[in-house]
């Protein structure tokens, strides 16, 4: 067997342990905590008050226009400095939380806001309240729009967890990094690892195009393109 199919074969068990434990539970956390985050940041800029609305377009311009590095830097090794201290999966979990809520908040905005004022015209002329409108008629209709760009911010959000390895978060590409080390095989560990990547990604893709074809069976493009 080749020393390169070896080494792979290897150090295949350690990261996809490391993938399991760490990079899997901080994509599906992050992106749960980042989705309730920009559902609420969304609400407030569509209906909120003109101070709360505010403080979220301040949030979203900050965490929008810095380097998602940059936030882990600042909330793992910024903040002990005024005396917060953070373990490093706690730091990578509210950095990753931040950064999505902020995407997921314009992308939650921009759906909710393209469904068609008839909508609630429709929902009150029934008797609903602004809450059941919402719930019953709004959300459903604007989920349905929201689908493939934030599957797509799910996809990028499980590539970027590797960049939890510079704060020493052990994840899978951290992984591969302890085993450079000791391999000194950088080109064959991180073809490896870019390879899981690939794999977890094509996945997720794949299941995304089912998704979408599930909620246009009852029309649109995709099913009249088919």
């Amino acid at each position: 067997m080749p020393h390169w199919l070896q080494l792979m074969l290897d150090s295949l068990p350690t990261l996809l342990w490391a993938a399991l434990i760490f990079t899997v539970p901080l994509t599906l956390l992050s992106f749960a905590f980042g989705l309730f985050v920009g559902l609420v940041a969304a609400l407030v800029r569509l209906f909120g008050p003109k101070p709360l609305v505010a403080v979220v377009r301040f949030y979203i311009w900050i965490f929008r226009g810095t380097p998602l590095l940059v936030q882990l830097f600042l909330i793992f090794y910024g903040l002990p400095s005024v005396g917060i201290l953070l373990d490093a999966f706690s730091a990578a979990l509210i950095g990753f939380t931040l950064n999505i809520g902020a995407y997921t908040s314009e992308i939650i905005r921009a759906v909710i806001g393209s469904v068609p004022k008839g909508q609630w015209e429709a929902a009150y002329s029934i008797g609903m309240t602004w809450s059941q409108a919402m719930r019953r008629t709004i959300l459903p209709q604007a989920g349905r729009v929201a689908v493939p760009p934030l599957s797509n911010t799910f996809i990028s959000l499980v590539k970027d967890t590797s960049l939890a390895a510079a704060i020493t978060v052990p994840e899978m590409f951290q992984a591969a990094q302890r085993i450079v080390a000791t391999t000194y095989e950088p080109l064959i560990l991180y073809i490896e690892a870019a390879a899981l990547y690939l794999a977890l990604s094509s996945v997720l893709s794949a299941l995304q195009t089912r998704l979408e074809k599930r909620l246009n069976r009852y029309g649109g493009f995709l099913e009249a393109r088919s």
